[in-house]
Order: C-alpha cells, then sequence, then structure tokens
C-alpha cells in the first residue's frame, strides 16, 4: 500500500512572517545612515536590472486586471511601463538621498537637579501596509521604511499579485546582496486576506499600520484593526474660483487639477464657482475640460451656461470618481463655498483661485483639511513634490501626522536621560 509522503518542512504563517519582521527591526534600526543608503542604492539598481521582469509580471496582472473589470482608473494605477519603473528607481534614490531622522534632537533641556534631557528621533520598528492595485507603493513604502530605520510588511492585494511578488523578491535579494538582513521586508500577499488580518491584528508585532485605496478599504482596515492605524483617506478635492480669479488661472489650475493624472487621490473632483464670477468663468473652464474629454456634473446655472452637460445630483457633491469627470456647482459667496466644503470634504487637500488676499487667508485659514493652498494646482500635494522623495501616503487624520508623509512620519521619539547620581526626594 502506498502512502503520501509527508514534508517535514515547517509551516510558513503569515504570523511568522509578523515575527520574522519584528525580529528584523532590530538590526535595522541599529544600521547607520551610510550603511541604509547602500542599502537603496542596491534596491535601486536591481529593479533597473530587472526593468524587464518586472514589466513581464505587470503585463500578467494588467491583463487579469481588464478581464476581471477593474475600471480603467486601477489599470492606471497598476500599470508600470520602462517609464514607471525607471521612476521607481529614482525615488528609492530620492528617498537615500534625504537627512536621516534617525538620532535627531529635536528637544530636551537640564532638569534642576542636573539630568540632562534629549529627546531624539527613533524608528517605528515595524511598518505595515495595506494597499490595492499599486505596485509603486510597494516599493516607496518599504524605501521610506528602510531609510528611516523600519523593518516593512506589506499587503499589496490581488490586482497587482504577480507585480508585487517579482518586487519584493528584487528588493529582498537586493539587501541581502549587501549584507542587510532579507527579512526587513516581508509580503503577506499569498495568504490572501488572512494575510490582511494578520496585519490588522498584530498587535505586538506591527508598530504602526498604513492604509492607501478605496474609501471601504481603508474604512475597514481602521475599523477592524487593533494595532495604531494612520489613516489615509480618499480625496473628494475642491477648488474654489472666486469674482477676483483670473480666468486663464481658472483655467489652467482646474484642468491640471483634474485631467494631468485624473486616477489619483489629489485630482480635483468638485469645483465651486461663486456667483458673480459664474458667467466668464464656467464657459472658458468647462470649454477647456471638454476639450480634454471630461465629463462635467453640473448645476442648473452651470447647465444653462455650457452645453452637454449631466445634471448633478446630490451624490456627485460627494463622489470620489477617479476619472475624466468632475461636479461644477455655482455658490453665492465665500461662506457658501466654505459650507459645503465642511459638509462634502474628505479633509485631504482644497484650493482657492483669487487675486484677493483677504479671502486667500480667510480660506487657508479656515477650511480644515491637511493641505490647503491659494492659487496652485491640488495635484501638488505629493510627498515627492513635496521633497519627500516619495511618501507612505496623505494622511487625512490628524493625530501623528497630516498630510503627506514622508521619513519623519515613519519615525517616533523617546527621552534619553543622562544623570550623575541623582536620586527623588
Amino acid at each position: 500500500m502506498s502512502t503520501v509522503p509527508v514534508s517535514d518542512a515547517p509551516v510558513d504563517t503569515a504570523q511568522d512572517r509578523l515575527a520574522r519582521a519584528k525580529e528584523a527591526s532590530r538590526s535595522i534600526a541599529r544600521l547607520t545612515s551610510s550603511e541604509k543608503a547602500d542599502a537603496l542604492e542596491s534596491i535601486a539598481q536591481a529593479i533597473e536590472n530587472s526593468s524587464a521582469r518586472i514589466i513581464a509580471a505587470n503585463r500578467l496582472d494588467i491583463d487579469r486586471g481588464r478581464e476581471t473589470g477593474i475600471g480603467d482608473a486601477l489599470i492606471d494605477r497598476l500599470r508600470l511601463d520602462e517609464a514607471r519603473v525607471a521612476s521607481l528607481a529614482s525615488a528609492v534614490r530620492d528617498v537615500a538621498s534625504l537627512s536621516d531622522p534617525i538620532g535627531q534632537v529635536i528637544g530636551g533641556h537640564r532638569m534642576p537637579n542636573g539630568v540632562a534631557l534629549e529627546q531624539v528621533r527613533v524608528p517605528f520598528g515595524v511598518v505595515g501596509a495595506i494597499y490595492e492595485a499599486r505596485p509603486n507603493v510597494t516599493v516607496d513604502i518599504a524605501a521610506l521604511a528602510l531609510r528611516a530605520g523600519n523593518a516593512v510588511v506589506l499587503r499589496g492585494g490581488s490586482a497587482a499579485r504577480e507585480s508585487n511578488t517579482v518586487l519584493v523578491e528584487i528588493m529582498r535579494d537586493a539587501l541581502q546582496a549587501v549584507g542587510i538582513d532579507r527579512e526587513a521586508i516581508q509580503t503577506v500577499d499569498d495568504f490572501g486576506r488572512e494575510g490582511a488580518k494578520a496585519l490588522m491584528h498584530g498587535r505586538g508585532f506591527v508598530d504602526v499600520l498604513v492604509p492607501r485605496g478605496s474609501a471601504a478599504l481603508i474604512e475597514t482596515v481602521v475599523t477592524e484593526s487593533t494595532v495604531p492605524v494612520i489613516e489615509t483617506g480618499a480625496g473628494v478635492v475642491h477648488i474654489v474660483l472666486d469674482e477676483s480669479a483670473p480666468i486663464d488661472w481658472a483655467r489652467d489650475i482646474v484642468v491640471n487639477a483634474k485631467v494631468q493624472r485624473p486616477s489619483v487621490c489629489n485630482a480635483v473632483e468638485t469645483v465651486l464657482v461663486l456667483r458673480q464670477a459664474a458667467p466668464q468663468l464656467i464657459p472658458v473652464v468647462a470649454s477647456a475640460l471638454q476639450s480634454e474629454g471630461v465629463a462635467i456634473h453640473g448645476d442648473d446655472m452651470v447647465q444653462g451656461l455650457v452645453t452637454q452637460v449631466i445634471p448633478a445630483t446630490e451624490e456627485d457633491w460627494a463622489t470620489e470618481y477617479l476619472s475624466l469627470d468632475i461636479a461644477i456647482k455655482v455658490v453665492d459667496t465665500l461662506d457658501d463655498a466654505l459650507a459645503h466644503i465642511r459638509r462634502y470634504s474628505t479633509g485631504h487637500t482644497e484650493s482657492i483661485v483669487t487675486t484677493d488676499s483677504r479671502n486667500a487667508e480667510r480660506f487657508l485659514a479656515e477650511v480644515d483639511s491637511a493641505v490647503v493652498m491659494a492659487n496652485a494646482s491640488t495635484r501638488f500635494t505629493d510627498g515627492a513634490e513635496f521633497g519627500f522623495g516619495a511618501e507612505v501616503g496623505i494622511s487625512t487624520q490628524k493625530l501623528h501626522s497630516r498630510g503627506p508623509m514622508g521619513l519623519t512620519e515613519l519615525t517616533s521619539t523617546k527621552w534619553l536621560a543622562r544623570g550623575s547620581g541623582q536620586t527623588r526626594g
């Protein structure tokens, strides 16, 4: 009677990988700044050398995504071509060139008894990330986490499974090539939802978890996690055009904010136009948008000023389209625009186009979003554009970090006390 051979190899679990990441985080925290920079250069070179392999894996994801109908916005986020792979390597080098925040003294004083206190930046330990259809995030978060002295555990979702598998393998091999523990980069993708659940419940192993993706994904991570979460929110982004807005500024800023890359969270979704400015601005702005293939969802006044407008519904004001769609509404006053933003904004980015300094300063002061702008495209809300090299995400919460998250947002602090025998009476 034949028997089925049983392997003696231990079964690898998601929890095992979290534990290995935690162990590796101790050696990563001890690396010098130059050692971390060398590790990132090794990763950048490996990505460049493996460009054809990465693109081939990504093509499998793209083909599967089209077959399953995930939509043009996610396909755009998913796609890697030669230029985007080169950008991944460039972003890693940008992170390597940034000042190392670890050990930075950010405060301190000497107590009356002579004990010297210093508050210094330290790594979190293990950074977890759950995200969708964004292979660039695999590289960006790993690079930022390592530069800040952390290990990282990634859950990139099924849409980018082939791309992420190859990218993680390349980065782990690149660490090993320079003598750094490859276990500092982990993925739990192959465990599916159980891998995501392990991350969300990885208390004691995962020090902070960052979700990036749909509103539904972010809500799930925020509500189900037992580890600390830095919430990165959806982007129902607004631009306000007031009576003093130059026509060319209004046109160029709105078109750039919508069209340059419509599938990302900093693309504008709603334009609010003050009533006195509407007859002059809306036809010009709408015509420019429509010439770029943008579908306009407008209220009654917009429909009276522009042809081929889709009547806007209440749902439009709360929609993150992530596509070549935009909502335009006429409001009576700046007060009304601010009230609309308070009601519908997700707290990501808002901008006003104006030459009235009082309106600009009031807008900057009163709008309660992570990034508030005057006379600039909302597309600038980005870690690389802000000079962070790359970003973990755009935090829309208020505790620990807010806005584009770079290196310092992946650190905590501790207090160092140096005494000479003092005791407390």
